[in-house]
C-alpha cells in the first residue's frame, strides 16, 4: 500500500488496497495507515458515513478489504478546542461559586461541533461566567455533566468547579439526580401508568439514528399519562432512571407514542389527525420541534449537601400547542 499520513481536517485520506491487505478489517487497516489517528476515531468516523469504498459508503467497521479498493475518508471539520466567550441571553435559575442552574431555550445547542462551531451554550457560559470558572481538568471551561438536544427546552445543571464536576458525574452516573420531563405525544398511552424497558443503541438502519436494539445499552423511562389532550394526544410526564441518547423519544416511539413535531422519530400519519378541528390539526402537524420540556431537576448540591430543586413551566411553543389541542 502507498504511504498515507493522517488527512488534514479539511482533505480527504485517499487509499488503494493492496493485495497483502486482503481479509483485513477496514478499521484495523486504516488505523495503520494513518497514524495519527486512533482506531477509536476510526471507528466512530466510519459510524458516522465519513467512508466510502469505491464510492459507496460504509459503515461498518469490521468490514474485510479486498484487493484494488479504493477507500476514500472525509473527517470533519475539527473544532476548535477552546470556544471563544460569546455573550448571550441566558435564564439563570440558580447560580453559586460551584454550579448554576438555567432554562435552556429551544434552538440552543450544548456544545460546540461540525455544524455548530459557536453561539453554543457552552460559548454564552464561558461569557457569562468569566473568573467564576475556576477549572475543570486544568481549563477553564463549564462542566458540561447532561446534555438536552437543541430542540429540547428545559433546565439544566452545570459544573463550575472541578469537584463539582466530578460529584455531578458520579451522581449522574449513580442514578440519584432527579429528572422529569413533559412531552406532548400523539395518541393516548395504554397503560396509562408505566415502565418502558429497553436497551437502546444505533439503528441498523439508519446510523443517525438511535433505536431500541438487543445490543444496546440499558435503558428505562418511567412514564405517567398528565391529562389528555383531546381525540388525539396526551401531555406524558416521563422520568429517566437512565441517560441514553433520544431516549424519551425513542423509547416513547417504541410504544407507539412518538413526541408530536419529532422530524427525526416521528413520522406523522394522516390518522392521527382525525377528529381534530382545522386549527388543532395545523397546529399539531406543523408543531416544528419535538414536543418535549425538561421541567424538574432535583439533585444534592455537591459540597452543601444541601437537596437543590427547581422546575420549569411549559415554554410558550408548547402551553400553545396544548392549549390548542384540548
Amino acid at each position: 500500500m502507498n504511504e498515507n499520513s493522517a488527512p488534514p481536517a479539511d482533505q480527504s485520506a485517499d487509499i488503494t488496497v493492496e493485495t497483502e491487505d486482503a481479509g483485513q478489517r477496514v478499521d484495523r487497516l486504516l488505523a495503520e495507515r494513518l497514524a495519527d489517528l486512533s482506531r477509536s476515531r476510526l471507528k466512530a468516523l466510519i459510524e458516522d458515513g465519513r467512508l466510502t469504498v469505491d464510492g459507496a459508503t460504509i459503515t461498518n467497521p469490521s468490514m474485510r478489504v479486498k484487493p484494488g479498493q479504493r477507500l476514500l475518508l472525509r473527517p470533519p471539520p475539527p473544532v476548535d478546542d477552546r470556544p471563544l466567550p460569546q455573550a448571550m441571553d441566558l435564564v439563570i435559575v440558580y447560580e453559586d461559586a460551584e454550579l448554576l442552574v438555567l432554562d435552556k431555550p429551544v434552538g440552543l445547542v450544548v456544545h460546540p461541533a461540525a455544524g455548530n462551531l459557536d453561539h453554543t451554550l457552552v460559548n454564552a457560559l464561558l461569557a457569562h461566567c468569566g473568573d467564576g470558572l475556576t477549572g475543570i481538568g486544568g481549563v477553564k471551561r463549564p462542566g458540561i455533566v447532561h446534555r438536552l438536544d437543541k430542540d429540547t427546552s428545559g433546565l439544566m445543571v452545570v459544573a463550575k468547579s472541578e469537584r463539582a464536576h466530578v460529584a455531578l458525574s458520579a451522581d449522574f452516573a449513580a442514578r440519584t439526580i432527579e429528572r422529569a420531563y413533559w412531552a406532548v405525544v400523539w395518541g393516548m398511552p395504554n397503560p396509562r401508568e408505566g415502565e418502558i424497558d429497553g436497551p437502546i443503541g444505533r439503528s441498523s438502519t439508519n446510523r443517525k439514528k438511535m433505536a431500541v436494539v438487543a445490543a444496546g445499552k440499558p435503558a428505562l423511562t418511567r412514564y405517567k399519562v398528565v391529562r389528555p389532550l383531546g381525540l388525539a394526544a396526551a401531555l406524558v410526564e416521563c422520568r429517566l432512571a437512565t441517560g441514553r441518547t433520544h431516549q424519551i423519544r425513542v423509547h416513547m416511539t417504541e410504544i407507539g407514542h412518538p413526541l408530536i413535531g419529532d422530524q427525526t422519530y416521528g413520522r406523522l400519519r394522516s390518522g392521527r389527525l382525525k377528529g381534530l378541528d382545522p386549527a388543532a390539526a395545523t397546529a399539531a402537524s406543523q408543531f416544528p420541534r419535538q414536543a418535549l420540556h425538561a421541567w424538574l431537576l432535583g439533585f444534592e448540591h455537591p459540597t452543601t449537601g444541601e437537596h437543590l430543586s427547581f422546575k420549569s413551566a411549559l415554554p410558550a411553543d408548547l402551553a400553545e400547542l396544548v392549549a390548542i389541542l384540548e
